[in-house]
């Protein structure tokens, strides 16, 4: 069974979930290497980076949460 490091956070594993959190206007949580290197509202989404707070992530190299 897969076990989720980020326990009781609910991971964006796909597009259409980066999509939602942007409409919904839902606070994420950006982690590289198990380090917080971001918060807060989606405000543009790309095939490779999303853009949180005037800075983007990559998303090959993060994991991106919904806050809760």
């Amino acid at each position: 069974m897969f076990k989720n490091r980020y326990l009781g956070f609910k991971v964006l594993t796909a597009p259409v979930h980066f999509y939602t959190a942007a409409l919904d206007q839902s606070t994420v949580l950006a982690f590289q290497d198990n380090e917080l290197i971001g918060t807060g509202r989606i405000e543009e989404i790309t095939e490779e980076t999303v853009k949180i707070r005037e800075e983007r992530f990559m998303i090959a190299n993060c994991t991106f949460v919904y806050a809760k």
